[in-house]
């Protein structure tokens, strides 16, 4: 057996010793979760290098992507292209018409003679004068007679017996005088020439006569005789 020299018995001295103190530190998982427990746990920022040569990295990364894109080649242009042939059309010149004939125009016919006709004109008749109308003499009183008077009247109503004098049994006779109207045939007033006997049998009289119409033109005053009687007027 060789003998060690004293250094390499130094370092089998020091590996053997490193050896028993790492067995001694980590004899198993539990020692070593009770040494992680028992050591705080701290943060250790990267060191500055580290960010600053990431960083170099970054712009080395783009300078190169840009070099490349700049180096490309251009794209090849197409020829250009021949101009467009130039075509010279020379237009004949147009060929010219001749003027058209004169046309002779026929001769308008001559007018025919017409002959002026005389008209002969004729005066109307003249017209005959309207016929005067027809004028109505108005009839006295006098002269007249009670049917005829009734014939003339367009309107002539009965007076009633007044039943006050019903009641009381009052009977008598009278004359009424009736003014008329000529234009129109109106009564214009009926007044008491002789009386019943009673105002009662008057005044039922007046009051109905003042109602009465005649023709127009025909009758100016009436004279009209009544009776009144148990049964009724009459007259």
């Amino acid at each position: 057996m060789r003998l060690m020299s004293s250094a390499q018995l130094a370092t089998t001295k020091s590996r053997s010793k490193l050896r028993a103190s790492r067995s001694k530190e980590f004899r198993g998982p539990s020692d070593f979760m009770a040494a992680a427990r028992a050591r705080p746990l701290t943060y250790r920022p990267p060191p500055r290098w580290y960010f600053w040569t990431a960083f170099g990295l970054a712009i080395g990364i783009h300078v190169t992507a840009v070099a490349l894109s700049q180096r490309r080649e251009a794209p090849e242009e197409a020829p250009p292209q021949p101009p467009p042939a130039v075509i010279e059309a020379t237009l004949a010149p147009p060929e010219s018409t001749p003027p058209p004939e004169d046309i002779p125009l026929p001769e308008p016919p001559p007018p025919p003679d017409i002959k002026p006709e005389f008209v002969e004109e004729r005066t109307p008749p003249p017209r005959p004068p309207p016929a005067a109308q027809q004028k109505f003499v108005p009839v006295k009183a006098a002269e007249m007679s009670m049917s005829r008077a009734k014939a003339l009247a367009i309107s002539a109503p009965r007076p009633p017996y007044p039943y006050e004098a019903r009641a009381k049994r009052i009977t008598g006779s009278g004359v009424i005088t009736l003014t008329v109207d000529s234009a129109s045939g109106d009564v214009t007033n009926a007044s008491v020439t002789q009386s019943c006997g009673s105002s009662i049998l008057d005044d039922a009289a007046t009051s109905t006569f003042r109602r009465w119409k005649f023709r127009p033109g025909t009758v100016s005053k009436v004279r009209v005789p009544i009776t009144f009687t148990l049964t009724g007027a009459s007259y």
